[in-house]
């Protein structure tokens, strides 16, 4: 009686973990949704780097579902905009919020 009340305890846990899925955050991502959140973000960083435009170390991108959030100090209204246009430019990318502070 003992060990059948234990397995079923087990069962039942076991159970629960399987159907409530695995998330990174408590009810905010899934462990697949934040690798490709973290792929969307490395891509929109490649591109920065490969365009001599925008300065990839003073510009923060942040992704999560899909929602690319760009960040930091641009020193033309024309870097800000070509940010922005790489980052909406990219595959994936649902949405681009930029934040970007253009510097006097």
């Amino acid at each position: 009686m003992r060990y059948a009340l234990a397995f079923a305890l087990a069962l039942l846990a076991g159970t629960a973990m399987v159907t409530t899925g695995c998330a990174v955050v408590r009810e905010q991502e899934s462990v697949g949704a934040y690798v490709d959140d973290a792929t969307l973000t490395t891509q929109v960083k490649a591109k920065f780097i490969e365009d001599k435009t925008v300065d990839a170390g003073a510009i923060k991108v942040e992704t999560l579902k899909g929602a690319v959030s760009l960040s930091g100090f641009a020193k033309s209204s024309a870097e800000k905009a070509q940010a922005e246009y790489l980052a909406r430019g990219t595959k994936g990318v649902r949405e681009v919020l930029n934040h970007i502070i253009v510097r006097p």
